[in-house]
């Protein structure tokens, strides 16, 4: 499972959602739905880009993974 953090990434940079938007060109609606996600399934490299600029980041800052599978 890939989680999302976003919203980890904009607390410890201390940027605003109106900011971050501002830097990307990501509406501020849009900024409000990937930060309150905790999980992704989709995003497309565009957007992944822009946060990574914007963030000064690299996109294994916004993601992780973690092995949901039961092992026998």
């Amino acid at each position: 499972m890939i989680h999302w953090r976003l919203a980890v990434i904009m607390a410890e940079r201390n940027i605003r959602n109106k900011d971050l938007a501002a830097l990307t060109g990501i509406s501020e609606r849009s900024i409000s739905r990937l930060k309150v996600r905790r999980q992704v399934s989709r995003i497309d490299a565009e957007t992944l880009d822009a946060l990574c600029k914007a963030l000064h980041c690299q996109p294994g800052d916004l993601m992780t993974y973690t092995d949901t599978s039961k092992n026998p």
